[in-house]
This record gives C-alpha cells, structure tokens and sequence, in this order.
C-alpha cells in the first residue's frame, strides 16, 4: 500500500528510481522505469509503482555461506544493520507509511480475503442446506460468488460491500 497522492507527488517510477538512489548502489532504470540496485547483504532491489498506485519490490539477499562469510568479513555485521535500515527507511519514503503503519495495512488487506472467502463458505453451505431457496437467489448468490472468487483470484481485496451484499442473502 501507498499513501493517496504519494506517487503522484513523488513523480511516479522515475522520481521513486531517484529515491533508491538515497538508500542503494548502481542504480539501473529500465524503459517501464523499473529500477535495480543493491547494498550490503541485497544483492538486488528491484521495484517499481504498479499500475494501481502500489508499491512493487523484490530484494534477493545473500543466503547460507555467502551470507556467513559477508557476516564475519571486516565490518559485515554493521554493513548487515545498516543494510536493514536503508531498507526500512526507503519502503518509509516509498509508501508513505512507517513500519507499524504498513503491518497494520497488510492485516486489513488479509482480513478483508478473509472476510470474503467465510462469505462464500456461508453462502454454499446456506444453499445447500436451504431446501425451499427461491432459483433466483441461488443464481443471484452464485454470480456474486462468481465476482468475489475473480476479485480474490485477481489478487484485489474484495470490498466490505461485496461481502455485505452476499451475507445479506441468506
């Protein structure tokens, strides 16, 4: 999640490449203004704003003996700290949101899964065990289930009044 009007304000993918530039090294821009770099244990950053305004990152870092022998090189643990901090405050200034803030973010996207797939749950088990349902509910329910499954399955949060309207049947 991002804050409302931060990528606007920010200047889109090109003015979030310049502020990987703050936090990481040898920053590369592609042409979709996608950028890469790297920092401490990161070997690659790669991230971009999607095209519904959030914020889409992939870190490899270093793993097993790689990251053991970084770890005990001179320094590496620092370099390890502040690695993690550069991270943090970069996903800081690219959302808008500190860390707390993002979890939290996360939680409601998960509940709002959640919510929908417990409506659909209900709404079958409602179906089945309601002998004198009217056909034009169950065909109603089915087309909202229908709906709900694509929004889950497309990777977007259902909205509450989807969910609400389908528990509202039954």
């Amino acid at each position: 999640m991002v804050k409302r009007g931060l990528v606007k304000s920010m200047g889109g993918n090109a003015g979030l490449a310049k502020l990987a530039t703050e936090y990481f090294e040898n920053i590369n821009v592609n042409a979709d203004g996608e950028f890469t770099g790297n920092f401490g244990l990161m070997v690659e950053v790669r991230g971009a704003y999607d095209d519904e305004g959030k914020l889409a990152v992939e870190v490899q870092q270093l793993k097993g003996d790689e990251l053991a022998a970084f770890l005990d090189g001179a320094g590496g643990r620092e370099q390890a700290m502040e690695s993690r901090r550069r991270w943090s405050a970069f996903l800081d200034e690219a959302t808008g949101y500190n860390a707390k803030q993002r979890g939290d973010k996360a939680k409601e996207e998960a509940k709002k899964f959640s919510k929908a797939k417990s409506a659909i749950k209900m709404a079958h088990k409602s179906m089945e065990m309601m002998q004198d349902l009217d056909p034009a509910v169950i065909e109603t329910a089915n087309m909202m289930i229908a709906d709900l499954e694509a929004t889950i399955d497309s990777g977007k949060a259902p909205t509450d009044t989807q969910v609400k309207k389908l528990n509202d049947l039954f």
